[in-house]
Parts: structure tokens; sequence; C-alpha cells
């Protein structure tokens, strides 16, 4: 039978279970990736595992979420890291190398092989024809302790590419129209598979934008094949070895599909304060702005930056607009030094800043209240910028750019403008930021503010408490743990954080959950969309939140509050108001009715009922008994 891409890659790497839809499955795994602000979590756990060595082929730790050292914190959880990658055998990305995705991308990624990182836009490696895939922390430490992955085997979406974009749009415009058409849940479960004659038009690193954008779908990861642009990318990077010629079978089949045709794209812009929120740019053209940010995982790319140069060059930032530039790597940022394409930025007027996540995160670079800011990012979630009540509008380098020189958001596009040809530069190999010194007698370095991992409770056959918060539709993991500057330090210490968890949702959570100890969520449509956060599950369970009710939930925090012992229910739209704030609730005969994937939910306020729906897999149901996965691994023991 004729195989999509995807499941001949899963199939390859399959170590349980079969490629059914819907179905669990286990792979084996060959590379992980984590990055400081999930991997401080990740490692404490792996820790509690007690190995000596990883069992992936490739693991790397990357500092570049929270690199500002106004306090010891940061520093202290940056030698933690450091500590427990030499004890392990991980490689340690030293603070300043650059963004993690697109360090993983030159330096380790290759077609056929599996990925599992603690980061939501892990799938940025699907252009190089990997499964890479985001997870939470917890998952990822089982997968460097076992060398698998398990997830719920996900369906297949073609995405047929035809056709040539003009010269103004960008990846960044392909990606937000899919997002316009499937919307931020459209693919959940579901991994989405790009093909046709367009493929072929397409960069490598223009790939990476609209695989690493896929995460906003809520899928599972994204894949192009890999061709002879994949191997004109490795030759630049200098590891032509790696090249492996990978597409799916003629007469493939798939679960799903969607036509682009890019000769019918114009440049697009996603609006405050969802990235599905998409219409053409022209529709707000000549929107007055304050800031403009370019780079991030989504666009810092080579390419990226010499298309904005371009655009800079001889041109001066307008008065109004600050202006701020992050090179995705210390390699891209060493060749744009040497080619003179760094001093044509500055001399244009722009900030370049140290070479991370940054202002993607609200890590620095906070817009004016009520600002309006022009990002390359894959986010604009309200308050993500760091600034709440600021408008982020997601954008291409070629808009940003020029739209910095205009002071408003500009198409007034000149193709004198446009880089017809990226230079075919040699990268540039700054070895040194890479530190691989495998010693497992090494001590492990931990300072005051990193704090234990919160476990769970074990499963009890009756559970009562209070609705202590109810929430609306796409409800985010920054919504549930804002990752900003003040917090960002605090991510090793659950008890600091949990002090201001929903904070900006709604200020009176965290003691409303402390005086009832604990109790339940009530959530709409998309419940945990975003990042792969797992502090938003650790969280609720360290505040004792025994189960989350919600219409649909994100498939990453699904399975954070199944690692961490909570009981994600799912409810029908028509019972969003059976839940009300501060009436009491029981579930009763709890392990018999999970085994049956119903429950009854029972308002003790007002007498009455509904049902609840709670498919588990047969893992899951042993985590879900023992209070969490940790839990799990340590009464089990084994491969579990």
């Amino acid at each position: 039978m004729a195989k999509n891409l995807t499941y001949k890659i899963l199939g390859s790497k399959l170590k349980e279970g079969e490629l059914v839809p819907g179905q669990q499955i286990a792979i084996e795994i060959d590379q992980t990736l984590t990055q400081d602000s999930t991997g401080t979590m990740a490692y404490l756990q792996l820790e509690a595992m007690d190995i000596d060595h990883v069992a992936v082929k490739k693991a790397v730790a990357y500092i570049d979420h929270n690199m500002l050292q106004t306090g010891f914190e940061n520093m202290d959880d940056h030698e933690f890291i450091r500590s427990v990658a030499k004890r392990h055998g991980i490689v340690f990305s030293k603070p300043g190398n650059g963004v993690c995705h697109q360090l993983q991308l030159e330096n380790f990624s290759k077609a056929g092989e599996t990925l599992v990182g603690s980061d939501s836009h892990t799938p940025t490696c699907g252009a190089m024809s990997m499964i890479a895939i985001g997870a939470g922390g917890l998952d990822v430490a089982v997968a460097m302790a076992s060398g698998k992955y398990y997830l719920a085997c996900p369906s297949v979406v073609k995405v047929e590419l035809k056709g040539i974009k003009a010269s103004w749009v960008s990846a960044k415009d392909i990606i937000l129209y899919v997002l316009q058409q499937l919307t931020v849940k459209g693919g959940v479960n579901k991994i989405i598979e790009y093909c046709g004659e367009g493929v072929a038009s397409l960069s490598l690193t223009e790939r990476a934008t609209i695989c690493n954008m896929g995460a906003e779908l809520g899928a599972t990861t994204s894949i192009f094949p890999s061709d002879e642009r994949t191997r004109e990318y490795l030759v630049q990077q200098g590891r032509e070895e790696d090249y492996i010629p990978m597409q799916a079978d003629e007469g493939a089949t798939y679960h799903q599909e969607l036509v682009v045709d890019l000769s019918a794209l114009v440049p697009m812009v996603a609006k405050p304060h969802s990235p599905d929120a998409v219409v053409a740019a022209s529709e707000v053209e000549g929107l007055k702005i304050n800031q403009v940010v370019i780079g991030s995982c989504t666009n810092s790319s080579f390419a990226d930056m010499m298309k904005a140069a371009k655009i800079l060059e001889g041109n001066t930032v307008h008065p109004d607009v600050s202006l701020v530039i992050a090179p995705g790597s210390s390699s891209i940022l060493a060749m744009l030094s040497q080619n003179g394409a760094l001093a044509k930025m500055v001399q244009a007027g722009a900030r370049i800043l140290e070479c991370g996540c940054g202002p993607c995160i609200g890590m620095g670079q906070a817009p004016l209240s009520k600002g309006v800011s022009l990002r390359t990012i894959n986010r604009n979630f309200k308050g993500r910028s760091g600034t709440n009540d600021a408008s982020v509008y997601l954008v291409s380098p070629e808009i940003a750019a020029l739209s910095a020189i205009k002071g408003y958001l500009s198409l007034d596009f000149d193709d004198s403008m446009l880089l017809t040809e990226v230079p075919n530069t040699p990268f540039v190999k700054n070895a040194g930021f890479f530190l691989d010194e495998y010693d497992n007698s090494a001590p492990v370095v931990m300072g005051p503010n990193i704090k234990p991992v919160p476990r769970g409770e074990k499963l009890t056959d009756s559970i009562k408490g209070k609705v202590v918060l109810k929430v609306g539709d796409n409800i985010s993991t920054d919504h549930i743990v804002p990752s900003d500057s003040k917090l960002l330090p605090y991510r090793s210490n659950v008890p600091h954080l949990a002090k201001f968890s929903y904070c900006k949702v709604d200020e009176g959570f965290y003691q409303r959950a402390m005086d009832n100890n604990g109790g339940f969520i009530v959530g709409g449509d998309n419940y945990g969309q975003g990042s792969s956060r797992e502090h938003a599950a650790l969280v609720p369970n360290y505040l004792k939140i025994k189960a989350i009710f919600a219409i649909s939930f994100a498939r990453i925090h699904r399975s954070n509050l199944i690692n961490n012992g909570i009981l994600p229910f799912v409810i029908e739209q028509s019972d969003y108001d059976f839940f009300n704030d501060q009436d009491e609730y029981v579930m009763s005969d709890l392990k018999e009715s999970l085994d049956k994937g119903v429950v009854e939910v029972k308002n003790c306020t007002t007498n009455t009922s509904i049902e609840a729906c709670l498919s588990l897999s047969s893992r899951e149901r042993v985590m879900i008994e023992y209070g969490g996965l940790l839990n799990a691994i340590k009464e089990i023991g084994g491969d579990f």
C-alpha cells in the first residue's frame, strides 16, 4: 500500500501499537531538546529516574529563553542544567548561542529521525523531514531515559502547494493562510504533511517557518519531504553527508486534504490576539505602529535577516518606531557581521539583541502601554508581549522591515528593495558555544531557588470540591502560568509561581484555591493551547486542583495534566453553564466510571448532574491511578 511520508517514518520507529488514528502508540526517539524555561523541571524529573546516560542518539539542553541575569536565579538554573547535562551525556548549548529550534535545525536535524522537545515549536525540524514533536518536560525526560515517546496516533492532513508565490509573498503568509483556513484547533491530533509542485520553490528555512507555526494549529507536528532544497541547506551547513532523500509514495492516502494556490496568495497579517485572526494585510494597511520585532524561532534565519537588511539598507527607521532584531543563532550573527549586513541594520537605526527568544515570550522589549507592535514571531496572545494592553500583529520579515521605515503597516512595495537571491555563504560554526562533557560522576549543582517537583496524590473513589475558576475558550498556558521577565526566573520554583497563576485572568484565583484546598477549574474550547509549558499543569497540581472540565483540550496540555494526575474531563457545550463559581461538586465511583470513560458529576448545591467523558489509554489510566507519571515510575519501576 502506498504510504504518506508521515506514516513511513512513524512506521519505521514504531515500538508499540498500530498506526490507527486515535490509538496509543510508542515510537523510538532519536533526539531530544530542552530549553531553560522548561528544562529545569525536565531535568529534576530526569534526576528522579536515576539513570546514568540518556538513551537517545542526541540530547541537547539549550539556554535561550531567559538570559537576563538581574539576580542569581537564572544563572543558578543554567548551572543546574549544565551540571545535569554533564552527568547524563547531554550536549549543553551556552547562553548566547541562539534559539533552540534554529540551532537544532542547523546542527543536528536529519531526515527520517524523530525528535521530541520540551517546547511547542519543536516541529520546526519537520522542515528537515523529521517527525519533530513538542511535549511536556516529563514526557521529554522519559524519552531521554527510555528512548521512547507515547502519543495518540495522529491522522495526516495533506496540504498541497500549487503554483509559485509572488515576490512580496513569504512563507509566513503561507502558514498564516493555513491558520486562517484551519484555525488554532484545526490540527489537534493531526500531522500536517506538505507536498505538491510548490514545495520545490521553498527553501529549507522557509519550510521551517511553516513547520514552526504549525504549532499554532494545535498540530502534533508538520513535515516536508527531503529533496534537493534540503541537500542545498545541508551543503551550506557543511554536513552534506546527512542528506537523505525522503518523500511520500505516489498515490499515498491521507485523512484530510487542503490545496493552497501560492500564486493567489497575498501578504497576510494575524490581528490581536490570536494567530488565526488572519486577514489580508491590505485590510490593516496604514495602521500606525510603535514597535517592530524581527526574529524568534519563526523568522530569525540567515535568509530572513538578509531580507530585512536589504530593505533597511540606505533607509532610516521611522522616528516613532523602535526596531529590534534578534538573529536566531550565534552562527547567523557572525555571518551578518562578516558580510556587512549587521552594519546596514545598525546604520538604519535597528537595535540588535542577543541571540535568543527574548521579546517573543515577553522577556524584554515589551511594547509601550496601548502600543502597536508588528512582530515576525508565532504568537500574539493578549499580554504575552509583556504589556497587557498592547496590540501585537504577526507579519513577515519583509512587511516588518518596510513598515519600520514607514512608521505604519505598509504594503508600498518596491521590488528594488527585495533580496533576489540569498548569498551562498558557508556557515560559521561557533563550536565553543556547545559543550559535550559527559562525566557520570559529576555532581549536580542546585541553587536555593530550585524547589522539588510537586507530586500528585493517588486516585480516590470519590472526589469532592468547589469550582474555583471558570474561564472561556482558547485559554493558553500563558494565561495559566505567565512567563514574563518577572516570573521566568522562578521556573524552577513552583510554590512561588503558583501565587501568580491566572493572575491576568482572575487575581483572586490563587487565594480561592488555597482557601478551598484545591477544587475544580472549568474551561471552554481548546483549553491549554500554546506553549508546552509544563508549569501550567505543575502549578494546578501544587494547588491541589483535582480535575479540569473543558469542551476540548489542547494536545500537549492534556498530556501534561494526566502526567501530573489531574483529570481532564471533556464536557458538552450545552453543559458549560451547569458549572457555577463556588458551587460544590462530587464524583463518586470514580475508578469504575473511568474504566467506562463516563463519569457522573453531581452539583451538590443545585442537586443536578451531568455526564463528563474521559477516554484514557491503559498507560494513562495507570498514571491517573498513581497520581501522575513520576509516581507510577517510582512504584511500578521498569520501562513504564
